[in-house]
């Protein structure tokens, strides 16, 4: 028989759309389910001890309820803080989500290197490991921004953000000393991908902006290799932890990543 396991992929929000697309465009056959933790959003202001235990077991129940093949945390601050929980509570094969550091550090021209996400990611040692393996020889910003996130859901269901929040997500960067030297950009927050165009016209010059969506996907692919699919694409279904009159108004955005089914934890 086919095998219809999906794959599961976990957000506080909508963020997490930026690393289904290009694992819906490497498997095109593969059954999603998106799941997005509204009911505890946004995790970037949350303590690490509340998210540590959340996480596991919100992911506990999404797994016995949807048996997924796969799970994919597509999210920055629940993998920097609650991978290795998930991990140690769960059988099924588990995907984080890290700041695409590496990546940054091969196409720094000028050794100097913005990360920028949630105030909880960027104050993770996990970061300071990456930093410190992958571009020892970069000068490494940080700057966090919980708006950004906010201004991500608004433009995903029809709104337009203030641009003003754009500019200070950049400025929190290259406002610091040394930091107008910075060419690459770590978007580490999966929200942010999903506002690049608005970072790079807030910019005061040409910055790469870098995320992990596509190395996600590769590995996503790598873990299933050999695996049997639909013979044909399956709609994909958007679980919303929490009732809330406002999931609605992101009906036509989820259309377009194939999400059309919509249900609450």
């Amino acid at each position: 028989m086919t095998d219809m396991r999906p794959i599961l992929f976990f957000d506080s929000g909508v963020g997490g759309l930026s690393v289904l697309a290009p694992a819906r465009e490497l498997l095109p056959r593969a059954p999603f389910v998106y799941v997005a933790d509204n009911g505890g959003f946004p995790y970037g202001t949350r303590g690490e001890a509340e998210i540590a235990a959340r996480v596991p077991a919100l992911l506990g129940r999404l797994a016995e309820r949807y048996r997924p093949r796969l799970i994919v945390i597509a999210c920055n601050t629940a993998s920097t803080i609650a991978l290795a929980h998930v991990r140690s509570a769960l059988e099924v094969p588990i995907v984080g989500t890290v700041p695409a550091i590496k990546p940054a550090a091969l196409v720094s021209r000028t050794r100097a290197i913005g990360v920028l996400g949630t105030d909880a990611t960027i104050r993770q040692p996990y970061v300071d490991r990456l930093a410190a393996e992958f571009a020892a020889d970069c000068a490494v910003f940080r700057h966090g921004s919980a708006e950004l996130v906010t201004a991500a859901e608004t433009k995903l269901r029809g709104g337009v953000p203030d641009p003003a929040i754009f500019e200070r997500a950049i400025a929190g960067l290259t406002g610091q000393a040394g930091g107008d030297a910075i060419d690459t950009i770590v978007l580490a927050c999966t929200h942010f991908p999903l506002v690049e165009q608005e970072l790079a016209a807030a910019a005061p010059h040409p910055i790469a902006f870098v995320d992990g969506g596509a190395g996600i996907a590769r590995r996503i692919a790598h873990l299933t290799a050999g695996q049997d699919w639909p013979e044909t694409a399956c709609d994909g279904v958007m679980v919303f932890t929490a009732a809330d009159s406002a999931n609605a108004a992101l009906a036509p955005a989820l259309a377009r990543y194939g999400l059309v089914r919509i249900e609450t934890l």
